[in-house]
């Protein structure tokens, strides 16, 4: 069984080690990192023939690590990389040479030992370093595995910045100081020898720009690892550190470039203190491959932060950046990944307004977690944006949803609940392709599961889709969600359903008879009635609070297509503003409604209707049986016409003109003044 590298067995009292302390230091045995030192000056190891010498003892961790600094602000954090007792352990001392028999047997056994030692320590090392998901887990792990085992000190530079596959790099060729770590030995409380955090670590370059044809350069494009004392090694230290930073004296190095898959990312520099045996051939063979690990993690580690970041990116961009807020309707939602790991699925929501202060509620669910069905909702939630503004029944959008899905290809299943809430009506079409059924929390406390035909998935094709109209009274909320909400490993879909709507009448019965939850506070309650095993897909969730808009608010007419119809419309619209105190507006809305209903009637073949709207604002439609959408156009100084729409974009707060089924509806708002 090979010892844990943060054992502690070994340790002496402290006085047996001062008796050995006045005892001669035993030379490293050739082939091997060097051991630990102890202070300049401090105490020798002993060794007796055969045997090996006890480990130096390292600093005490609960978590059965060696404590080692952070540089990035962090505190200390235990070693915790495996390996043997001897090379592959932090803190541990190097086996001391035993006197020669004749025939060098013993010598030989020495050599083999050390050399497993050696293999063991790289294979931990670099074991440690894999383990690194993200950049700077890769470099701690570096450092951790290098400091005090293999060196005292390490210095870590990266490319900043660092390129990503086979983008172009950018120029120049600039290494910034990323990590540093340091150990150094102690006292502490007068008991034992520690290894503690050096708050001093050797002062280096924060960024170093790499010139072409220097030094530096060269020993990078070498890629090899190189001593420290070499010529060549020398000047692309002091290039990389800094002139103002040299080495201090005695201090051994180490410099290894950083390869990617690529090109040359970075370099490490592995120092030794002068009490401390120097680097040895074999030592650059560790260093080659402790460097090559390294830059493979980071090509790797940067390469799967570029993916996570477009997966996120294309998942944002997907939904809504924020919701409208149409009159008569409130809107919350809420959207968690699976996990942090996999933020991409295929779960979605929407709000689309539509004519006559409606708003279409959509919430879907694309089959798989990947960026393939990330794609595929974003075009579902496309076409069913485009179908909405059409101003088709729920039925036919999803008929129409259906065939887009089996175009798109096979197997692109999806799930979805498309639902158009009329203020004026305070009523609700609702048409299911194979969704759960939402779920709606009337005003004093009552939430019941909405009977909606289940329909089939969209993309299986050739399936008829039924929509029912059900009754929206003001105060209630309507919630749609997703299958991830309601439907776990440890939990059936209808379990879940029946527990959701059991929260939301709990949570409603908080607030009292008289008032509706917020809807944002609402939206969070219901997220905390997943458990630890009820994450296993992406939700979705859209929250729409119905105030609708009163009776007493509206006023509706139909014209007939006539010339005196203008006329009567400027009429009809006097009265209601007197009716709602609104007669500052009488002017602009006389000219204004003159203008649209003019140019209705000269296309319009049946009644036109118009209808005002008293919210917040005052809204003004115009509808009519043309499917031809007017348009803003400059007129010439020889036109009679083409400035009525110009003069409502002047006057309106905001206008506008949707094609319907069977025509359009121009529309206006003004502004109230109260």
């Amino acid at each position: 069984m090979t010892e844990h590298p943060t054992s502690h067995e070994g340790r002496q009292p402290l006085a047996a080690r001062s008796q050995e302390r006045a005892r001669p230091r035993q030379e490293a045995a050739p082939g091997l990192p060097s051991d630990v030192p102890g202070k300049p000056g401090g105490p020798a190891t002993p060794a007796t023939p055969g045997a090996e010498v006890p480990a130096q003892p390292t600093a005490p961790d609960t978590t059965g690590g060696t404590a080692h600094p952070d540089t990035t602000g962090g505190t200390a954090h235990p070693d915790t990389s495996g390996g043997p007792g001897h090379l592959g352990s932090p803190g541990a001392v190097a086996v001391a040479v035993s006197p020669q028999h004749p025939g060098g047997a013993r010598g030989g056994d020495t050599s083999a030992r050390r050399e497993g030692d050696r293999l063991r320590f790289v294979g931990a090392a670099t074991r440690r370093i894999a383990r690194g998901i993200d950049l700077d887990e890769i470099v701690l792990g570096l450092c951790r595995a290098t400091v005090p085992t293999f060196s005292d000190e390490i210095l870590v530079y990266l490319r900043d910045p660092l390129p990503v596959g086979d983008e172009r790099p950018v120029a120049p060729f600039v290494l910034r100081l990323r990590r540093t770590d340091r150990l150094r030995l102690s006292d502490l409380e007068g008991e034992e020898l520690v290894l503690v955090p050096d708050p001093d670590p050797t002062p280096a370059a924060e960024l170093c720009e790499v010139r072409n044809g220097g030094a530096l350069a060269e020993v990078l494009r070498g890629v090899r690892p190189v001593f420290g004392d070499s010529a060549a090694a020398k000047s692309a230290l002091t290039e990389l550190l800094g002139p103002e930073h040299p080495l201090p004296g005695g201090l051994r190095a180490v410099l290894a470039p950083l390869r990617g898959r690529r090109r040359v990312i970075g370099a490490a520099v592995f120092l030794r203190r002068p009490e401390r045996a120097g680097f040895e051939p074999n030592d650059l063979l560790v260093a080659a491959q402790l460097a090559t690990h390294t830059a493979l993690g980071i090509d790797k580690a940067v390469l799967y932060g570029r993916e996570a970041y477009i997966a996120d990116e294309l998942q944002r961009t997907m939904l809504p950046d924020s919701l409208p807020q149409p009159t008569g309707v409130k809107l919350a939602s809420r959207y968690l990944p699976a996990a942090e790991t996999a933020r991409v699925g295929g779960d979605w929501y929407d709000a689309i307004p539509l004519p006559g202060s409606r708003v279409a509620l959509v919430v879907g669910d694309v089959m798989g977690h990947s960026m393939t069905s990330a794609a595929i909702m974003g075009q579902l939630r496309t076409t069913a944006q485009t179908l909405a503004g059409l101003d088709l029944p729920p039925q036919e959008v999803l008929h129409h949803l259906d065939e887009q899905a089996q175009r798109l290809g096979e197997n692109r299943m999806a799930t979805c609940m498309y639902a158009v809430y009329d203020p004026v009506s305070h009523r609700i079409t609702v048409a299911n392709a194979g969704h759960p059924p939402p779920i709606l929390l009337h005003l004093g406390g009552r939430a019941e599961v909405l009977r909606v035909p289940p329909g089939a998935p969209i993309g299986v094709g050739g399936v008829d889709f039924e929509a029912v109209e059900l009754d929206a009274p003001a105060g209630a909320t309507l919630l749609l969600y997703t299958d991830g909400l309601v439907e776990s490993r440890l939990r059936d879909v209808w379990t879940g359903i029946e527990q959701l709507r059991e929260r939301l009448a709990a949570t409603a019965q908080l607030t009292g008879p008289d008032h509706s939850p917020p809807l944002e506070a609402l939206c969070d309650d219901v997220l905390d009635m997943l458990g630890p095993g009820d994450r296993d897909d992406d939700i979705a969730l859209l929250a729409a609070r119905f105030d609708g808009i009163a009776p007493s608010d509206v006023a509706y007419w139909f014209l007939e297509p006539e010339d005196a119809a203008p006329g009567r419309a400027r009429r009809l619209a006097r009265r209601a503003l007197a009716r709602w105190d609104l007669e500052d507006l009488t002017d602009s809305v006389e000219l204004l409604i003159s203008e649209v209903v003019t140019n209705a009637v000269r296309y319009a073949e049946r009644p036109v209707t118009l209808r005002l709207l008293r919210t917040d604002v005052l809204r003004c439609e115009v509808g009519d049986d043309s499917p031809q959408l007017p348009r803003q156009r400059r007129a010439r100084d020889t036109d009679e016409g083409g400035r009525g729409l110009f003069l409502v974009n002047r006057l309106a707060r905001r206008w506008g003109a949707t094609r319907l089924s069977g025509g359009k509806v121009v529309w206006f708002e003004l502004a109230t003044r109260t």
